[in-house]
C-alpha cells in the first residue's frame, strides 16, 4: 500500500475509532471564526476539483465517486465497514435539498476543519487553490446556479 493510500485509510479508521470524541473536538474548533475560505478571489477549475474530490481529497470514500453515494470506490473491507457505520451517513452532495451547509464559507470550513455531528474529518492538506477547485466542482454536481456563493 502506498503512503497516500495508507494515510487515507488511517484517516478514515481514526475517525471511526475516535467516534464522538472527534465530533466534540471539531465542535470546539468551530467556536472561533477561522480563516477557512480560500484567501483572495481564486478562480476554480472544475476538472481539478473533480480530480481532488476523487483523489487527493478522498471525498469519494464516503460521498461516492463523483458524489454518487452508490458508486463506492474499492477500499479495504475494514475501511468499508467503518464508512458504512457512519451516523449520520454521508450526505448526498448531489441533492441540495438535504445539504445543511448553504454557502462556500460553510463548505470550506467543513472541509478544512471537519463537520461537527458527522464523521467528516478535517483535510489540512488542501491548498487554497485545491479548495477553490473542489468548491466549484461541488457546485457543479449539485447544479448550483450561483457557484461563487
Amino acid at each position: 500500500m502506498n503512503k497516500k493510500a495508507w494515510l487515507n485509510t488511517f484517516s478514515v479508521l481514526l475517525v471511526g475509532w475516535l467516534g464522538m470524541e472527534t465530533v466534540l473536538l471539531a465542535h470546539d474548533a468551530w467556536a472561533e471564526p477561522p480563516a477557512a475560505q480560500p484567501s483572495g478571489k481564486l478562480k476554480g477549475n472544475i476538472l481539478r476539483g473533480r480530480d481532488i474530490f476523487n483523489g487527493k481529497g478522498v471525498c469519494y470514500y464516503c460521498h461516492g465517486i463523483d458524489g454518487y453515494l452508490y458508486r463506492t470506490p474499492r477500499v479495504e473491507a475494514d475501511t468499508a465497514k467503518l464508512i458504512a457505520k457512519l451516523n449520520p451517513s454521508p450526505s448526498d452532495l448531489r441533492n441540495p435539498d438535504v445539504l445543511r451547509l448553504k454557502n462556500n464559507q460553510e463548505r470550506a470550513r467543513a472541509i478544512r476543519e471537519g463537520h461537527p455531528g458527522t464523521g467528516m474529518f478535517p483535510d489540512t492538506t488542501m491548498t487554497d487553490q485545491d479548495l477553490a477547485d473542489t468548491l466549484l466542482y461541488l457546485a457543479l454536481i449539485r447544479k448550483d446556479p450561483h457557484p461563487e456563493q
